[in-house]
């Protein structure tokens, strides 16, 4: 009974042919050859050159170094909202320790793709169906991170897990497509409706500049209409000015025109004298407020020195001018002169 247990076949997932103990073997390289002598493991032979004992050595498992790759079959899965979903992917997996690869399971590689399928939808139960299609990775990370903490005392490691296809009930596919139109509807409303509130914004916006445009243009016409107003209003005025100091300069050039003159002021003095002491408190009254005659002839002393000196200019001066001007800015000066 030992014996007939000691031969054997070899496993299926193995070679069909195992390398036969001649004495000398070599072994290749990425392989990892678990001998067993007299029914026990002996030792694990390394890539190169190795010696064995025929008869009592014999080459039992045959371990692959290299990257593995598993396609996982479709499985059908259930998502936390109850949609059930049809499956598959790919693993990809290595052998780390060939002992425990050869004596820890029967046959590693159905058993991590069984794993692989319960971790799948156990991950599955608690994803939504929406939540499935955005974490893909996550999901794989889940996945890889599940197959290693239970195939460590296999001696195999997984390095990727890859979903290759989800497969949805065609009525949930419907559902699915026609929320899509329903959300693309509902953007290019948003996008319409935006751009309609920009349009009626940017109109409200132009016709606020215009109007106050328009403000600024008729305050400006208005300003400029006042300024042309004032303008002619003084040059009428200092025109106006300009005839009256001509009419006062020839009446005092004609006959008796000094007497006249004299007259004027003194109606001014007694006017100036009437009003004092109606706007203000405050005074400045002349030593001799009671004599007229002396403030009339200081006044009239005071233009006649204006006009000698005003006379001595203009005939250092020899103007050209035909008819002179008399200084009649000196004889205003004068007047308030005398009424102060």
């Amino acid at each position: 009974l030992k014996r007939s247990t000691w031969l054997a076949p070899a496993p299926q997932r193995l070679n069909s042919s195992l390398p036969v103990n001649i004495g000398v073997l070599f072994v290749p390289q990425q392989e990892a050859w678990v001998v067993e002598r007299m029914g026990k493991f002996h030792r694990i032979l390394e890539p190169g050159l190795n010696f064995l004992i025929p008869l009592l050595d014999r080459i039992r498992y045959v371990q692959s170094l290299k990257e593995i790759v598993i396609n996982v079959p479709e499985q059908s899965a259930v998502t936390l909202d109850n949609v059930t979903l049809q499956i598959d992917g790919v693993l990809y997996l290595r052998v780390m320790d060939p002992y425990k690869a050869s004596y820890g399971v029967e046959d590693p590689e159905y058993a991590v793709t069984q794993l692989a399928q319960t971790t799948m939808r156990s991950e599955l139960g608690k994803l939504s169906l929406d939540r499935v299609f955005r974490e893909r990775e996550s999901l794989n990370a889940s996945i890889v991170d599940a197959i290693n903490q239970a195939s460590d005392c296999w001696g195999i490691r997984c390095l990727r897990y890859e979903i290759k296809d989800i497969h949805v009930p065609p009525r949930v596919k419907e559902s699915m497509q026609m929320q899509v139109e329903a959300e693309r509807r509902k953007r290019a409303t948003v996008l319409e409706s935006e751009g309609t509130r920009e349009s009626a914004i940017n109109v409200a916006e132009g016709q606020k500049q215009a109007q106050i445009l328009a403000s600024e243009a008729e305050k400006t016409e208005q300003i400029n209409k006042a300024a042309g107003r004032e303008a002619n209003a003084m040059l009428v005025k200092a025109r106006a000015k300009a005839e009256a100091i001509q009419l006062l300069a020839a009446a005092l050039a004609q006959q008796h025109g000094s007497a006249a003159a004299s007259l004027s002021v003194a109606e001014q003095y007694v006017n100036a004298f009437s009003k004092l002491a109606k706007d203000s408190n405050t005074l400045l009254l002349p030593a001799n407020t009671s004599d007229v005659t002396s403030m009339v002839a200081q006044a009239m002393g005071i233009y006649a020195t204006l006009t000698k000196s005003q006379g001595k200019t203009q005939e250092e001066l020899a103007p050209a001018r035909e008819e002179p001007q008399p200084p009649a800015e000196e004889v205003l000066q004068a007047e308030q002169a005398g009424s102060s």
